[in-house]
């Protein structure tokens, strides 16, 4: 008999608690774990309450998150993945690649490569504009670095036009409004910049540049970073790496950039990276609640209760609390990523002596599971839809035919575009997994192409809301999205398809990216 990996996760949990053996999973320091993985430890044994960590996970459970491994004095002392993520699964970071691109930046400013005082035109003579203003001349990379350089807003929606592939010079031509080094702007094409310099200076990209400094020593070993069209690593966004991963460079910066004895980023880089060089503008009465007002360091954000992290959009976390010997990692696709903060400031912050065991927070790490949309069973005999092929008009997602085979307990959507037939597997009220080559740079934030475009993990999900209306929903599992495809059967021989980003769901958006209609094909 098959035992599906929730399954298995909870028998196994709960067996272990019976017998009173958690070792295996939370106890001894001294396990047998594969090679490179943190140390594993229960909350108790590393003088923290599992009741506090339990209380957090609760508040945060309906928040949409994806993954949690919170780390103690070294040790992983609760690790949770929401079904159906994994923890064999990748996720994108959005801009908590960010804080990687400062660490390379770190490492070559360490090994003589360049100065955070370097002016950032000096790299480019070829690329610059007609006339250089002298704002323009005096942007150094520690600019760059504290998102400083002067913009007066975010560069990459100029530079990411399509059609343009020069984004070094684009940004090099966008106005520098004010004095470098006086005024705060996220800016995402400062962090691009800095790894056309990395690659520039050293002739590597970041990853290839990361691997034997960073990605080895930490045995980080399946990542992959999204390209600008000329192949250079964005930088600002794109890198997707596996949740313990995340923990490992937190854990590693918690420990002023020494990792297994040896020293793997010089200490004053850590501390220089981690202090305020700026105040974000912003009403001084919100500065006491808002963790985006504490001020930015080197491509992190400061925090309150003098931590600091770095983070991406939706809700993609590195956080670490050097006062408490902490780091918190965690990927999700949320719409309220202060309150997550807020509810670990609220519960994590003292150890606590809450009442209460680590075999409750067990129970309800392994039973994390999302939502899942429920259907009408009975509807999935409707005949007119069952191995149906259909033809599909002009659309925006260039897509020309949808095709659904169904059994009773899954099915497999194929979809046909330009670059061929993509298939995606979906269990009936029920998660089920595979891969697909179906392009989703429409779901994403940003339309950056991973390199070689490998296919994509999925877990996706279908039910009947009726017998004329099904919807399947695919989680993309390795990045932070999911799409939803509504099918509505108008005749025998007639559907309309609407696909739908979570991004907008996630707004309260429910209008449609694209709605296509089809006709049956005998």
């Amino acid at each position: 008999m098959k035992t599906d990996r929730r399954t298995f996760l909870t028998q196994a949990t709960l067996g272990a608690l019976q017998l009173g053996m958690l070792t295996r999973l939370y106890g001894r320091e001294t396990v047998v774990l594969k090679k490179g993985a943190m140390p594993r430890s229960s909350p108790e044994r590393q003088g923290f309450a599992s009741r506090s960590i339990l209380d957090f996970v609760e508040a945060v459970d309906t928040h949409n998150l994806h993954s949690l491994m919170i780390l103690k004095n070294g040790h992983v002392i609760t690790e949770g993945w929401w079904a159906p993520y994994a923890p064999e699964y990748k996720h994108t970071l959005y801009s908590l690649s960010k804080s990687f691109t400062s660490t390379a930046i770190g490492l070559a400013v360490g090994e003589g490569e360049l100065h955070t005082d370097d002016k950032v035109i000096s790299f480019f003579p070829g690329k610059l504009p007609a006339e250089i203003s002298p704002n323009l001349a005096d942007m150094r990379i520690r600019h760059l670095l504290s998102m400083s350089t002067g913009h007066a807003k975010d560069t990459t929606g100029q530079f990411r036009e399509p059609g343009n592939n020069d984004w070094v010079k684009a940004f090099l031509a966008q106005p520098v409004t004010h004095q470098p080094g006086t005024h705060f702007v996220y800016n995402s094409g400062a962090t691009y910049m800095l790894s056309a310099i990395l690659e520039k200076v050293t002739g590597q990209t970041l990853t290839a540049y990361l691997k034997p400094r960073l990605f080895d020593p930490l045995h980080i070993t399946d990542f992959d970073w999204e390209t600008d069209p000329t192949g250079t690593e964005a930088g600002g966004w794109g890198l997707r790496l596996k949740t313990e991963d995340i923990a490992r460079f937190g854990q590693l910066y918690l420990q002023e950039g020494v990792w297994d004895g040896k020293t793997i980023l010089p200490a004053a880089w850590v501390k220089e990276a981690t202090t305020a060089h700026i105040i974000q503008p912003g009403k001084e009465e919100d500065r006491p609640g808002n963790d985006w007002l504490q001020g930015y360091g080197y491509q992190f954000w400061r925090c309150r209760h003098n931590a600091y992290r770095g983070d991406g959009a939706y809700g993609q976390y590195c956080i670490v609390m050097p006062e408490h010997q902490m780091v918190i990692a965690i990927t999700s696709e949320t719409g309220d990523m202060q309150n997550i903060l807020n509810q670990a400031w609220k519960y994590l912050l003292q150890p606590g002596q809450k009442a209460g065991s680590n075999e409750a927070l067990q129970r309800k790490l392994a039973a994390l599971a999302l939502p899942l949309p429920k259907g009408n069973q009975e509807a999935i005999s409707a005949a007119h839809l069952k191995g149906a092929g259909f033809s599909v008009a002009p659309n925006t997602l260039g897509i020309s035919r949808l095709k659904i085979d169904l059994s009773k307990k899954d099915g497999v959507l194929s979809i046909t575009d330009k670059k061929g037939k993509h298939n995606i597997s979906f269990g009936l009220n029920g998660w089920k997994g595979g891969e697909t080559t179906f392009p989703i740079e429409w779901l994403k934030l940003i339309p950056t192409a991973i390199p070689g475009n490998p296919p994509l993990y999925t877990s996706a999900s279908a039910s009947w809301k009726d017998d004329r209306n099904f919807e399947i929903i695919c989680r993309f599992v390795d990045t932070a999205h999911y799409m939803l495809l509504r099918l509505t059967l108008k005749k025998e021989d007639e559907v309309v398809a609407e696909f739908t980003q979570s991004i907008s769901l996630l707004g309260n958006d429910p209008k449609p990216y694209a709605t296509l209609k089809g006709r049956k094909q005998l």
